[in-house]
């Protein structure tokens, strides 16, 4: 075993993890720990190699005789290798670039897993074999987090979304465990390669913190492409195996009933890789469901320790990690930045997208903050007629002062008209310079003058 100090220690190579790395990586001696995947889940099992697969499953429907723009004629065969191909070649590309960032910040890349075995100090089991132990002056936390399985989907080896990325076969029948934004993603997508998919949902309603209408309209998406969609659905058992044939017990709502299906995907929620971390040894302290506990600066319980991303409890957001590197980047550099009201966009990358920022109804109401309501249909977005896809609607919350308080979107191309609109609330602008701009037409953002125009 060697054993060596450095000036900053990262332990995962996540957007936080690596930017930060990037960043510090010149002004002292800097290692960075990544178990398997360098960059982190995002560019390799997570963010853009599953909008990669979505893609594809949007110019399969596109190119569908029945369903899509009328460009073609007769059968269209999916090619799930030639897909899984396109993905590959893309993470290849990411990791490329990824480890030539790491050369030329200067930052050591050191590939193993990481615990503490005291303060500061953590013991690499390195996956070349051999061990190397670290102190460091500073220690980041960047381990991010994992899909949860349930227990009694263990016996069946259902799959993962890291799983499914490399799935070079169609599914028969796609049985998708939750009803969140990995499960409808996945769910619609193989739904457009050719799969039976069914989803199982525990809740009264897809995306369970969204407003009812913005549910609705994401269930009646799913039924309407062909998807079965089971709320209020609970597993009591399974046998079999998934990828050969699954034979599984529910309750739903109320009555029993019996599914089979060839394949499971797990989309049930996550769990913070911190479980193999022995972060009591390093003095950091974890909430009961293993999380690393925080304060608003993002230190953790042990001095000179910080934790970023989702294992720090952040948002379950690419994005948000990122900010969360840039909030100790520039307190290390004597900032007083913290994780209070941060204004946090999410979007939903299914076809149409659903995008939101700010305030959803229920909030403001539960909240009991008096506010106004814009609602649109998305066939008055001139720029969705031309893509033939009218599905959805837009809304808006506006204050009092004439402030934009809350924005959700779905329909297509969505995801950039909620960025006008959080553009204009962190400028802290009155909904008026909306109705008031001159905006280009056709575009997705023009509809904006016609929401507002409302108020």
């Amino acid at each position: 075993m060697t054993t060596e100090i450095c000036e900053n220690l990262v332990i995962g190579s996540g957007v936080a993890g690596k930017v930060l790395s990037w960043k510090i990586g010149q002004t002292g001696k800097t290692v960075v720990i990544e178990r398997s995947m360098i960059g982190g889940a995002c560019p390799n099992v997570a963010c853009l190699p599953s909008k990669n697969v979505v893609f594809s499953a949007k110019a399969a429907s596109l190119a569908n005789p029945k369903t899509g723009l009328g460009v073609l004629t007769g059968d269209i065969r999916v090619d799930m290798a030639g897909v899984i191909r396109r993905k590959k070649q893309m993470v290849e590309d990411l990791v490329k670039i990824h480890l030539h960032e790491f050369q030329a910040s200067g930052a050591e890349v050191v590939m193993g897993e990481g615990r503490f075995v005291e303060p500061k100090t953590v013991e690499v089991a390195l996956n070349a074999g051999g061990t190397r132990r670290i102190p460091g002056e500073r220690v980041f936390l960047d381990v991010g987090t994992r899909a949860a399985i349930p227990g009694v989907l263990m016996p069946a080896q259902p799959m993962t979304h890291v799983e499914i990325l490399n799935l070079e076969r169609l599914p028969e029948h796609l049985v998708v465990v939750g009803g969140g934004y990995v499960g409808l993603e996945f769910a619609q997508a193989m739904r457009r390669f050719g799969s039976r998919v069914t989803i199982v949902q525990r809740g009264k309603q897809l995306l369970a913190g969204e407003d009812t209408d913005v549910a609705e309209a994401l269930s009646q998406l799913m039924k309407d492409d062909g998807i079965e969609v089971l709320l209020e659905s609970e597993i009591q058992s399974v046998a079999g195996r998934s990828g050969s044939r699954v034979q599984l017990q529910l309750r739903v709502a109320g009555t029993d009933r019996s599914l089979s299906a060839s394949d499971i995907l797990v989309a049930a929620g996550r769990t913070p890789n911190t479980d193999r971390l022995q972060a009591d040894k390093g003095n950091i302290r974890l909430d009961s469901n293993g999380y690393v506990q925080v304060n608003e600066h993002l230190q953790t319980s042990a001095d000179g320790v910080w934790a970023m991303g989702e294992c720090a409890g952040s948002p379950k957001f690419t994005h948000v990690g990122f900010d969360d590197c840039m909030i100790v980047l520039d307190n290390l550099a004597g900032g007083n930045r913290t994780t209070h009201d941060r204004l946090i966009p999410y979007c939903l990358f299914t076809d149409p997208e659903l995008a939101h920022v700010g305030l959803t109804e229920s909030q403001a109401k539960a909240k009991g903050i008096s506010c106004r309501l814009a609602k649109m249909p998305w066939a008055h977005v001139l720029r969705s007629h031309t893509m033939s896809a009218t599905r959805g609607f837009c809304k808006a919350l506006v204050g009092q002062d004439d402030r934009i308080l809350g924005f959700t979107a779905f329909g297509v191309e969505a995801s950039e008209m909620m960025a006008a609109v959080q553009i204009a609330m962190v400028g802290k602008l009155p909904y008026t310079v909306f109705k008031e701009a001159i905006l280009a037409h056709p575009t997705t953002a023009e509809g904006l003058g016609g929401l507002f125009a409302g108020i």
